[in-house]
């Protein structure tokens, strides 16, 4: 008998053994149980090799439940490591699991496969053991799906571009809702390039829904790309994908943030021709759009719209509405609107009470405020660092600086540490009241504590260098400014200008406006107010008025105060004549003059007629 044939009769013998063993294996887990084969039949056991496992995972008669049992025994026990269940073994079990709809059990399988090292399952292995078998299609079809799931979820996209690339190559699909979890991972990882891709495979494929064209919009949006963006909403709505309230509602957004108002129109332009209907979403974002316009009258009409068209307000309409009439100085109708907000059981959170927390500082009512802090901590809200900040800033406007002080203690026993605001707030309180070694010491004290000065700090304390007359050191602080980062702003400048000017120092006044705007900050109305009360003050008048013209050439607001200086220079000097035209021309321009411009005009007409009595 030849070499070759006595092998041929050698395998079929071992085939036929191996099928025997399995068979026997498969009936005995099926009518007994697997205790029974452990107890009773040992010896059959000790003769499993991978083929026999594939094949008793296999056998019909085997229940599903009774294959995941065996399965699991081979896996565990610590006696049976060279029999643990091979690639092979998982794919072959989850398409009998899949036969019986046992998805969670399925999902366990993949995951197992994804990440037991000694398997190496790279897509390449899991596919070339596909072709080889004879697994049906829909199975192959789930395990892929799948597969992809859990590749996409444990940040493994090389690996699931490689199973979506396969999939579709071989006419099988991955499932919509797969590809929405594929691109919603891929943007929680900040992988807005590999995002796109994988959206633009499945635009290919035909499996764009609202959401994943919603999603891929946002990401646009965010990058600034709002025209690709609707032009991709466009594209989707010829192939049948109409985009929702929610889709616009994104684009809106964007639009908001970076206060392209032509851009809001447009989309709420396209959402009527389009008979979308706003959503309370909507109207939150059309609310925040008109009162970051300071228009608190369209922010009304918005709110009043919402309510005749049914559109229920939740929490976080009604907080924007509180916050937008706190800082338009509307108190009295944002207590309004939080009594409305609790009588229609919403509960307020602690956005809502900051916005009000806020508002009531502006207002310098600081008992309101105590009142709502201690309702808000009440109702098991914590106070957080903003609300502190919001405290103490009010304290310091109204100069109650020592309460701020105090509160700062018990913000910091509550285990929040003050930041470069809290102690920024308390430095300017403390700077208002004179005090200005307190101011001082409190802010170069910061860096030892940790908390690094920002740009509001260092302006402060040139504020105070230059008050008192201590220039020398107010450039030094202007210098190490620039030297930690902290880029000089229009404040940085007029404080130095402001500074100079009051201590008649006009010259250097007018060079820093020089190089101010050597860097490319345009000098604003304060710059210009300053150095106009500075020329007032040293009797150049002709100066003062040149740069009271040049702020009308520069496009620069003259408001009450610009207004105020230049008549009371001129009317201390006696150009009563071109004081009186201006005061004209102020009332002609709807600026309403205060007592200090009657004063001076009185003053002057009493200065003139006392010299024309002494002439004579």
């Amino acid at each position: 008998m030849s070499t070759s044939l006595r092998k041929l009769i050698s395998t079929e013998t071992t085939m036929k053994s191996n099928q025997e063993l399995a068979q026997t294996i498969a009936k005995t887990l099926a009518d007994s149980g697997l205790q029974h084969l452990r107890t009773s039949s040992p010896s059959l056991l000790s003769n499993l090799n991978p083929h026999i496992t594939h094949l008793v995972l296999s056998d019909p008669i085997l229940p599903p439940q009774s294959c995941l049992t065996f399965f699991n025994f081979l896996r565990r026990n610590p006696s049976l490591i060279p029999l643990r269940p091979n690639l092979q073994a998982h794919v072959t079990l989850f398409c009998r699991l899949h036969q019986a709809n046992r998805f969670a059990q399925m999902k366990n399988v993949v995951n197992t496969i994804v990440h037991n090292d000694r398997l190496q399952c790279q897509v390449s292995h899991i596919v070339s053991l596909i072709e080889n078998g004879s697994y049906e299609r829909d199975s192959v079809k789930k395990l892929f799906d799948m597969l992809f799931r859990v590749y996409v979820n444990n940040e493994m996209f090389e690996e699931a571009f490689g199973v979506f690339d396969y999939v579709y190559k071989n006419g099988l699909e991955i499932e919509e809702r797969s590809c929405f979890a594929g691109l919603l991972a891929l943007k929680k990882c900040n992988e807005v390039d590999k995002c796109l891709c994988l959206f633009d495979r499945i635009r290919e494929k035909g499996l764009v829904t609202v959401y994943s064209m919603t999603l891929v919009i946002n990401e646009l949006c965010k990058r600034g790309e709002m025209e690709r963006a609707k032009r991709l909403m466009g594209e989707m709505r010829g192939r049948g994908v109409e985009a929702n309230v929610y889709t616009y509602n994104t684009i809106a957004k964007a639009y908001i943030e970076r206060k392209d108002f032509g851009g809001v129109s447009e989309v709420l332009g396209l959402m009527k021709r389009s008979n979308v209907e706003y959503n309370v979403a909507t109207y939150t974002l059309l609310i925040d759009w008109y009162g970051s316009c300071e228009k608190i009258g369209d922010v009304e009409k918005v709110f009043d719209e919402m309510c005749e068209r049914g559109v229920e307000p939740d929490v976080y309409v009604y907080t924007s509405m509180i916050n937008w009439n706190c800082r338009s100085g509307n108190l009295k109708r944002a207590l309004f609107l939080f009594d409305e907000m609790t009588e229609r059981r919403l509960v307020p959170n602690g956005h809502t009470y900051g916005a009000l927390i806020n508002g009531a500082c502006k207002a310098g009512q600081m008992e309101m405020a105590e009142i709502l802090v201690k309702e808000m901590q009440g109702k098991g809200i914590a106070l957080n660092r903003v609300v502190c900040n919001t405290l103490i800033d009010g304290y310091c406007r109204k100069g109650m600086v020592d309460e701020a002080q105090r509160f700062r203690g018990v913000m910091e026993k509550k285990g929040l540490k003050a930041d470069v605001y809290t102690y920024c707030n308390i430095a300017r309180g403390l700077f208002k009241l004179n005090r200005n070694v307190e101011a001082k010491r409190s802010l170069l004290t910061m860096a030892e504590r940790g908390v690094a000065p920002n740009s509001v700090c260092f302006t402060t304390l040139i504020d105070i260098y230059c008050k008192e007359g201590d220039f020398a050191e107010a450039k030094r602080v202007f210098q190490e400014m620039e030297r930690k980062g902290e880029r000089h702003n229009n404040v940085t400048y007029n404080a130095l200008i402001d500074g100079y000017t009051k201590k008649g120092k006009m010259k250097e006044a007018h060079e820093i406006k020089e190089e101010m705007e050597g860097k490319g900050l345009m000098a604003d109305s304060y710059t210009y107010s300053s150095l106009i009360h500075g020329e007032c003050v040293a009797g150049n008048m002709d100066a003062a008025l040149s740069l009271f013209d040049e702020m009308s050439q520069k496009g620069l607001t003259r408001n009450v105060v610009t207004y105020t200086i230049i008549i009371s220079g001129l009317s201390k000097v006696g150009r009563k004549e071109e004081a009186f035209k201006l005061y004209d021309d102020m009332k002609k321009l709807g600026i309403i003059p205060d007592d200090r411009v009657y004063h001076s005009l009185v003053r002057g007409l009493y200065t003139d007629e006392s010299s024309s009595k002494t002439d004579e």
